[in-house]
């Protein structure tokens, strides 16, 4: 399955669930906007550290993968409700042209990992002379 995003600058952001089965795997909350700079991709990952987490970058396209453990509960217990996801999870993001997925930069702070991707470098004009030959 999946889902297409939009920011308020009509770029969209295309997320998959990667070309594995998802069985057991679960997606976090994400936001994706842009400023002045660039792109930011905030993802909500309470529960787990840095360590825990994994970004790749292929192409245009951005990967964050980890495990959230399930240290917190007894292991002899019966919920009766269970909204909190555990266990390994994936969220892949093919973002729009434009951004320097080379120059992204990654913080992990109070159970959001935040992703700053700066808009591309536009290459200056550059002027050349285009020689004549003189005809015959």
């Amino acid at each position: 399955m999946a889902v297409t995003k939009s920011s308020s600058a009509n770029h969209f952001i295309h997320r998959s669930a990667g070309s594995e089965p998802v069985t057991g795997r679960w997606t976090p909350n994400t936001d994706i906007y842009v400023t002045e700079g660039g792109l930011v991709i905030k993802a909500e990952l309470a529960g787990m550290k840095s360590d825990s987490l994994e970004i790749t970058v292929e192409g245009q396209r951005l990967r964050i993968n980890g495990v959230r453990p399930d240290c917190c509960r007894s292991a002899h217990c019966s919920f009766l409700v269970m909204e909190i996801s555990y266990g390994p999870f994936e969220t892949v993001l093919d973002l729009p042209a434009g951004y320097d997925l080379s120059q992204a930069r990654a913080i992990y702070v109070n159970g959001f990992l935040r992703v700053d991707v700066p808009a591309a470098q536009k290459p200056a004009p550059k002027t050349t002379k285009v020689p004549i030959s003189e005809g015959i």
